[in-house]
């Protein structure tokens, strides 16, 4: 498959640069580090028990995280697109086997970096180091905490609708059972809310 890697090299590089001001010499330690990768709709990026070796910036496609309960029932845990980044971050940190596992929604283009590499670039260069606490702080602690509130404070059609504000062709990239487990409801209950807003 052709595509453009100077553009999606660069989307990443923005990405960088939106938390932190990287040097160019640390975005040539960085390119260093990287490859691109395809990955087909339905293709599995990481497997539930893999210990994960690479963070994913997604340049183009669509992801979704999922937990497997005992009974064989299935959990959307999250939902990744353009722009983010996809991973178990325990299982990076930690070196431990992933608790759930991720599959491509749509045909991906995929920047992976190295952890381990990562992580000592990130030791060596400060400007490195303050993008990675920012990135952090955003996503890790930021958004995680808003994100668990929302299922507590907000209902379903807020949920739902700040969603789409996000994204507003996520429902028609991605199935709706799938927008619903990551909303916390039922994919009835999401049709529902769907045809509430349609009047």
């Amino acid at each position: 498959m052709t595509f453009n890697k100077d553009k999606y090299s660069n989307d990443l590089k923005l990405n960088f640069q939106s938390y932190a001001l990287i040097t160019e010499a640390s975005w040539k330690l960085i390119e260093n580090i990287v490859e691109f990768q395809f990955l087909k709709k339905g293709g599995i990026l990481l497997n539930n028990g893999q210990i994960a070796k690479e963070i994913h910036f997604i340049c183009k496609g669509a992801l979704r995280a999922y937990i497997t309960d005992n009974e064989g029932n299935i959990y959307n845990k999250n939902i990744f697109l353009e722009g983010s980044f996809a991973g178990s971050k325990v299982s990076l940190l930690q070196q431990t086997p992933s608790d759930f596992t991720i599959e491509a929604l749509e045909d991906c283009i995929l920047i992976a970096i190295n952890y381990k590499k990562y992580r000592e670039l990130i030791n060596q260069n400060d400007d490195l180091k303050n993008y990675y606490i920012a990135y952090l702080e955003k996503n890790w602690v930021i958004e995680k905490e808003q994100r668990e509130i929302s299922l507590v404070m907000q209902n379903a059609t807020e949920r739902y609708l700040n969603l789409l504000a996000k994204h507003p062709d996520i429902s028609h990239r991605i199935p709706l059972l799938h927008i619903a487990s990551h909303l916390g409801i039922t994919p009835t209950q999401l049709s529902r809310i769907r045809k509430s807003l349609d009047k």
